[in-house]
């Protein structure tokens, strides 16, 4: 028989990119009688991974639990970039209710209304939290107007709309009910909690079932599975039967259980029961959203939804003349397997063969999420080479569609028109304008995905870097066409070697360079942007001749402009259809697919002469 737990609470912390989420959860932490007094705190103690930490982003969706009296509160700590929105889909169905941070100065962000969407679609409870009130600019009682709008035009419930609100400063571990009123600590927050977020309703005699939501690596355990237990219980050397995403059945036995307190996993010899979000071992092929069940009585739970993806890029072995100096794992194989891996647990991707046995193709939610796992694994030592994102479109109703994001763009007036006109030329369209109070103004587009691709860069230089971009899927449009505003040429070595002052001093009339002296170079990599339209060769390796009027000691006196600094999220930007970046644990090159100047002087005439008939 089904009934709810009065000692439990499961919750979910959503908001937008930078509202304060992980913040939030160290003051819970700190004040939920987590750590010793005596303790090392480290700051944003969620974010485990170093990308996280440098990035200052949630990248993976973890859990804490903090206890409040006789009360244990699991909490669900998630991104809050829609490029990793399959980690809050996976999250939300676990928990009874969320807490929605905003900011109170900025309001409802883009982000802000894909989280929310997604909690209110599943009946989610969201107790409305207005952090950083401390803030100069801070101004709550807009911010709460906004969020209304905003949760009734997400068409949300009488219930949902009736939500609770509590201010908080979590970067000093204070809420209150009132804004005029003082706080003092968070326990407004953790009485708000408690009163408004149900317990976990479940029936402890029914049969055992367990949602996993997340796969962690182990050492000496092997796979460990994530997950809330829907019904029943599960104890250490339990048999239960295995329900894959193909809904496939397989034998298993749990070698271990642990419940959470705080950052710790802490084994229980009680095992996991009915509410509870535990950790169990022993199950070596187990997946995100797959079921754990009774195998007397086995049921699967419905798997996790999750949207598909919009953005694709090649990943591919590295072919280049400097493969295999900087890498541990180059081959195939390696590869392979690494990105097979990969889609155990970052359930918003995919992996499909292509034509070359030596390359994949890699969809995504955005340019962000791939990014990230590039990122990840040249870490992890992997050397290989991508190509330039580029969108999957689909055929709906007989006709060609593409994915559609709403932008939102924040900007001082002065460089309003120069933004408006760049966009324009990407087939965005304007939707909404407001001028902010610290003076700028924000610009809302319809813009084709296609359009975001490589325009951070460009915003930025328009504005004088002073531009705040933020977008959401807005869904499948028809197609808008050819966009404008396409990248310019670049400037290609003509030869392998060395870069000398003198070769680069050369080349610097014709552009701006990515490359200083002494960097290896090959034929067919991009050492710079051409100032003109069209790809230029250029001989960043060339030497000065000596003669009787010149000595080797001149270069000395060569003054070059200093390089750019390419990071990989720059080079995914800015490369174009027939460019790949290649990607190592000690460098990010950008190179032509066909480095070979006259093979690809006879591709682009072919390309020319095709594109005339």
């Amino acid at each position: 028989m089904c009934a709810r737990l009065n000692n439990l609470r499961n919750v979910a912390i959503i908001a937008h990119v930078d509202h304060g989420k992980t913040t939030l959860v160290d003051a819970l932490l700190r004040q939920g009688n987590v750590f010793r007094d005596n303790e090392n705190v480290p700051e944003l103690a969620m974010d485990r991974m170093d990308l996280e930490r440098e990035r200052g982003i949630t990248i993976m969706a973890k859990n804490t639990a903090v206890s409040y009296g006789s009360m244990k509160i699991n909490i669900m700590d998630t991104p809050g970039h829609a490029d990793f929105g399959g980690e809050v889909e996976r999250v939300l169905g676990v928990v009874d209710g969320v807490l929605l941070l905003v900011d109170a100065v900025d309001g409802p962000m883009p982000q802000t209304k894909f989280v929310l969407t997604k909690a209110l679609a599943l009946g989610l409870k969201a107790i409305v939290v207005i952090n950083k009130i401390d803030r100069p600019n801070s101004r709550p009682d807009w911010v709460v107007d906004q969020t209304f709008d905003l949760f009734a035009a997400l068409n949300a419930t009488d219930e949902q709309l009736d939500f609770p609100i509590v201010y908080t400063s979590a970067l000093n571990g204070v809420a209150t009910l009132d804004p005029a009123v003082p706080a003092e600590n968070m326990q407004p927050l953790f009485d708000t909690i408690i009163e408004q977020i149900p317990g976990p309703e479940v029936d402890p005699e029914a049969p055992f079932q367990m949602l996993v939501t997340s796969v962690e690596y182990d050492a000496h355990r092997g796979r460990v599975a994530v997950g809330r237990v829907f019904n029943g219980s599960v104890k250490a050397s339990q048999p239960i039967i295995h329900f894959d995403r193909a809904g496939e059945r397989h034998n298993g036995r749990v070698v271990t259980v642990f419940t959470f307190n705080g950052l710790r996993r802490v084994e229980s010899a009680a095992g996991g029961t009915a509410g509870d979000i535990v950790a169990v071992t022993g199950i070596p092929e187990v997946n995100v959203g797959e079921t754990l069940a009774d195998v007397n009585d086995p049921r699967p739970l419905p798997a996790t939804a999750v949207e598909e993806p919009t953005l694709r890029m090649t990943f591919g072995v590295n072919t280049s003349p400097l493969a295999g100096r900087e890498g541990q794992f180059c081959t195939s194989p390696h590869l392979k397997t690494r990105l097979m891996r990969e889609l155990d647990t970052n359930v918003a991707l995919r992996v499909e063969p292509t034509d070359n046995a030596d390359s994949w193709a890699v969809s995504g939610r955005g340019e962000l999420h791939l990014a990230i796992l590039i990122e990840t694994m040249r870490r992890e030592g992997y050397e290989l080479q991508v190509s330039q994102p580029e969108v999957i479109f689909r055929e709906i109703e007989g006709q060609l569609c593409e994915p559609f994001e709403v932008l939102t763009v924040e900007v001082p007036e002065e460089y309003l028109g120069s933004v408006v006109e760049l966009l324009g030329r990407r087939r965005g369209e304007m939707q909404n304008m407001n001028y902010l109070p610290q003076g700028d103004v924000q610009v809302e587009f319809l813009i084709p995905t296609r359009g975001l691709i490589g325009i951070r860069t460009d915003l930025l230089t328009e504005s004088k870097g002073t531009a705040i971009m933020n977008s959401l899927l807005a869904g499948y449009r028809p197609s808008a066409g050819a966009l404008g505003g396409a990248k310019g040429g670049s400037l290609v070595a003509t030869e392998a070697g060395t870069t000398t002052p003198f070769g680069l001093s050369n080349a610097e009339p014709r552009g701006k360079l990515f490359v200083g002296p002494g960097i290896e170079v090959y034929e067919g990599m991009i050492v710079g942007i051409h100032s003109r339209d069209g790809d230029l060769d250029v001989n960043v390796c060339k030497q000065k001749h000596l003669t009787n009027m010149r000595s080797s000691n001149a270069d000395v006196g060569v003054r070059l402009t200093p390089a750019i600094d390419m990071s990989l999220d720059r080079a995914l930007e800015y490369i174009g259809p027939d460019d790949l970046v290649e990607v190592t644990p000690k460098s990010v090159r950008m190179r032509k697919k066909t480095l070979d100047k006259v093979q690809r002087r006879r591709e682009d005439k072919h390309a020319e002469l095709a594109g005339t008939r």
